[in-house]
């Protein structure tokens, strides 16, 4: 007892009382996916509150010096039943709202289980081990300190439970831009209390009242055939009319209003004059239909039970091992889950992260949790190493069924790092896999400027080539893109005819109130998506260097090298080719005969445009129709300078994060949108110095700040997205002895660098989607292991039977060797 007493009192002026603003890693080590119910416990440093597992916590000690930590080990078991609780106990609530151990939201006690714990201190080198109640016979002071600090750490909420209720509590919503402004027309309309139905079909729930004309009608029909018709977003494309209220959810306390137009649940401060438009009086109102948000819950409350996945109605092979480990959903996680199974499929990410696993863990700062290299490695070890994929446990026991269903991984702390302070990715709700996928290549490039960089295996070029028809001269131009965004040309159907005969039957149905026949999709042959990308585009009202006017022009878009294709799809079959080749979309550069025009920059503001540039409306309009707002596809056309929808495209994904990305545009210099251009004012110092503490030098910060109007946000994702273009200017710079020119031609190629090689391509994976919007529903993804097809559907790894290629999302290929 004397040896313990010593050991604690030689440790003690580092041990802390964890404060309200410390993050407390009680839950998940921070180098793997060791938790206080794996077989080693969890370690949590008893002055960082850092936690490790049995494996690392040893190198922690080593590597800092920190002796002492609170060892925590969990057993699960089930619960006994309670055969003495009253019968007039209260129920459990119902949570009320999307959110999780707040007011309202979801509590997160379990049902089912409960914990044997056993607690102990450990004081390094010599692994002693002190029980929690094993502190007698120390001063009163140094126990009671040692006794406050171990309570604190057991009862503080842990790092990752403070995310997730930060991520769940998503329930803010702002006030729609048409509350103040909604035009209601003067149409005598009265909407009785209650006996609503839709005013084109039988339904008699989930109904919405337009508030503009009083039409009551249904909302949309969600992708498991639940929901309704359709009416009242069809009945908004016809009138424009902007703001609904969801029937049976008014109260005197508000009630359910969705914008169509800003595609979003909204706030309408003056919803009770609105409704009172219609004779409908709030205060006498009482709920009789659930709210979107009781809806969305109650789906994520069922989310094991949907029958999301293509081939749910075949027993399905489980697969365990390295390679096959499943990831558990975090609450609509399965876009990271997917996107993350097939990078970590790619040789590149492997020998990046989880190859250089201990070079990457030595290096880590202070704060593991926050290093992004760390996180990453940690989360492919995690996947490959095959150490958590086993099936998972019930009753402290390992299931020995056929449902494939593993412990797998938890990636708390990965996800908590890739989103945070993006203002989706860093909550819980359904996010894009496709936007998901972008970012995170942003951040990997973020993070291997000086390294190897594993995005190259997606880098391509692509080639645009502008024909001014009234010169017959040319332009070339070369831009970075990671994706292949194919238009899908429904006009090229094989089953027309098909197709007819369901939109006729689709609309007897709707007539006579009829169930809806079974969907037809339409099959489109990839050959003709390829047609349709190759295929040259005029463009009107091109400004010609060659004129030094207007003309018009025929554009043509070709790749010297692809990684992955995204058809996007809307209920369209594809039937994607294992083997791809787009050797006819290569492109060539100048041809012989073919004359350049002059390298001018165009005005943006032309003699017949003494106001404001003119926009091409058909690209901003098609950006608006994918779901983009007005502002942000017109400063989208603007900054690419009308060259058309894929470079506005290629714009807006590089600055939806951008904090003034829906802002109206405004022209560098200038008061308002639409103003003439002006001289821009110089970089602030504030702006160059944030840039200049990154690693850039003065110059690179002042470039990158003219060449996005001084906006600091916009300037930092440029600089990282021309890292090449700059590090090759600067070495031209320090170049001794020889001219500009001599030193351009043995400098490397500028730009990004990229792997060209032969235009053939093999499939390994593809991301599949189901819901009727890729921000819901459900993501899972089949990769090709060992010659064979695999599923990974969140926690459930197996065989595939029969993957539904022609269905997918996001396709990935692979250069096939020459």
């Amino acid at each position: 007892m004397a040896e313990l007493s010593e050991a604690l009192l030689s440790v003690l002026p580092s041990i802390r009382v964890p404060k309200a603003g410390d993050c407390v890693h009680k839950d998940e080590c921070a180098f793997s996916f060791d938790t206080p119910e794996s077989d080693g416990g969890l370690y949590i440093c008893m002055n960082t509150f850092l936690g490790f597992g049995k494996q690392y916590v040893e190198k922690h000690y080593q590597k800092t010096g920190q002796r002492v930590y609170l060892h925590l080990k969990r057993t699960r078991k089930l619960k006994e039943e309670d055969t003495n609780s009253s019968a007039g106990d209260p129920p459990r609530k119902k949570p009320t709202r999307l959110a999780i151990g707040v007011e309202g939201g979801f509590d997160i006690a379990e049902e089912k289980f409960e914990y044997d714990e056993d607690v102990k201190i450990v004081i390094l080198p010599d692994h002693l081990d002190i029980p929690r109640d094993g502190l007698e016979g120390l001063p009163d002071m140094v126990k009671d300190r040692i006794a406050s600090a171990i309570e604190a750490i057991l009862t503080a909420d842990s790092a990752s439970r403070k995310q997730e209720v930060q991520a769940w509590d998503g329930e803010v919503r702002r006030v729609s831009k048409h509350a103040f402004s909604l035009h209601q027309l003067q149409n005598d309309v009265r909407i009785p209390p209650c006996g609503w139905k839709c005013s084109k079909c039988d339904m008699k729930e989930n109904l919405w009242l337009n508030m503009t004309d009083g039409a009551i009608l249904c909302g949309r029909r969600y992708f498991d055939g639940s929901g309704g018709n359709n009416h009242a977003v069809e009945h908004y494309r016809e009138t424009g009319y902007p703001l609904a209220v969801k029937l049976g959810t008014i109260t005197p306390d508000g009630a359910d209003v969705y914008s169509y137009d800003e595609d979003d649940m909204v706030l309408d401060p003056n919803l009770a004059e609105h409704l009172a438009h219609f004779g409908i009086d709030m205060l006498k109102m009482q709920k009789t239909d659930k709210t979107m948000t009781e809806l969305e819950i109650d789906m994520n409350q069922r989310i094991g039970e949907w029958e999301l996945i293509q081939e749910s109605g075949v027993q399905l092979k489980p697969l365990y091992g390295p390679g096959y480990t499943g990831i558990r959903n975090l609450g609509n996680s399965c876009y990271l889950n997917s996107v993350m199974q097939v990078l970590f499929s790619i040789p590149d990410f492997q020998r990046k992260y989880v190859d250089k696993l201990e070079k990457i863990f030595q290096s880590a700062p202070s704060d593991p949790t926050q290093d992004f290299s760390t996180q990453v490695a940690k989360l492919g070890h995690g996947l490959l190493s095959g150490e958590y994929s086993r099936p998972a446990s019930a009753d402290g026991e390992q299931q020995s069924d056929q449902k494939g269903v593993q412990n797998g991984i938890a990636p708390r702390m990965f996800k908590s790092l890739i989103g945070k302070g993006h203002p989706e990715f860093s909550t819980n709700r359904q996010q894009d896999a496709q936007e998901f996928f972008l970012h995170f290549i942003n951040m990997v490039e973020r993070n291997c400027r000086s390294s190897e960089n594993p995005n190259e295996v997606f880098r391509f070029l692509v080639e645009e080539k502008l024909k001014c028809l009234a010169t017959e001269k040319v332009k070339y131009t070369q831009r970075v893109d990671y994706i292949m965004q194919l238009p899908v040309p429904m006009d090229a159907a094989l089953n027309k005819d098909e197709l007819l005969e369901y939109e006729e039957k689709k609309r007897q149905a709707e007539e006579e109130k009829q169930p809806l026949p079974e969907l037809v999709r339409a099959k489109v042959p990839f050959s003709s998506c390829l047609e349709a990308y190759g295929a040259p585009e005029q463009v009107d009202d091109f400004w010609s260097t060659a004129l030094q006017a207007k003309s018009v022009a025929l554009k043509k878009v070709t790749i010297p090298k692809v990684a992955v294709a995204r058809p996007y799809l809307a209920d369209v079959s594809i039937e994607m080719p294992e083997e791809l080749d787009i050797s006819a979309l290569q492109g060539t550069g100048l041809q012989e005969g073919e004359e350049e025009m002059p390298d001018i920059a165009p005005p943006l503001v032309t003699p017949d445009e003494p106001k404001a540039p003119m926009l091409d409306e058909s690209v901003i309009i098609q950006l608006v129709e994918m779901g983009f707002p007005m502002d942000a596809c017109r400063k989208a056309v603007y900054y690419t300078g009308n060259s058309g929808v894929e470079a506005a495209m290629n714009w807006v994904m590089s600055h939806m994060d951008d904090p003034d990305f829906a802002n109206p545009l405004v022209l560098p210099g200038s008061s308002g949108p639409g103003s003439t251009i002006a001289c821009p004012d110089p970089p602030s110092e504030d702006s160059v110095a944030t840039i200049v503490s990154m690693g850039f030098s003065r110059d690179q910060a002042m470039k990158a700040l003219r060449a996005t109007s001084n906006s600091l946000e916009r300037a930092v994702d440029w600089i990282f997205s021309h890292i090449d273009d700059l590090d090759a200017e600067a070495a031209m710079d320090i170049s001794e002895g020889r001219s500009a020119a001599e030193s351009i031609s043995e400098s490397v190629p500028v730009g990004p660098k990229v792997r060209d090689g032969p235009g053939k391509y093999q499939l390994f994976a593809f991301i599949s989607h189901m819901g009727t919007s890729t921000m819901c529903g459900h993501y899972v993804c089949h990769i090709k292991k060992d010659g064979r097809w695999v599923i990974y559907n969140d926690q459930k790894v197996c065989a595939s039977e029969k993957p539904p290629k022609d269905l997918g999302y996001i396709y990935f290929y692979q250069r096939i060797p020459s």
